[in-house]
């Protein structure tokens, strides 16, 4: 079975990462971490300062590579033929073409 430290480790090496760079892709995800805390995952389970990689760690290091990789989402704005609805959704204006 694959782990969350597989997925993380593979992801280090295919994107060819430094803990400096998974620190700052984890601080863009508003997430902090310390080095030795990061080293932690990238070492063999039978070693005594072994910690699993949890779920919400590999999301937020995806959350972060995303927002490193593409930029912060800006909120979605209506294209200016159309507005909000209250419920979310556009709506045309009407009496304009």
């Amino acid at each position: 079975m694959i782990t969350n430290n597989d997925v993380l480790k593979k992801l280090r090496v295919a994107l060819k990462l430094r803990d400096s760079d998974i620190i700052e892709i984890l601080r863009l995800a508003e997430f902090e971490i310390s080095p030795t805390e990061l080293s932690a995952f990238f070492r063999r389970e039978d070693h005594e300062h072994y910690r699993p990689c949890g779920d919400q760690i590999l999301r937020r290091f995806l959350d972060g590579l995303i927002v490193r990789n593409r930029g912060k989402k800006e909120a979605l704005q209506p294209p200016q033929n159309e507005t909000v609805s209250q419920s979310g959704g556009f709506v045309p204006k009407s009496g304009r073409g």
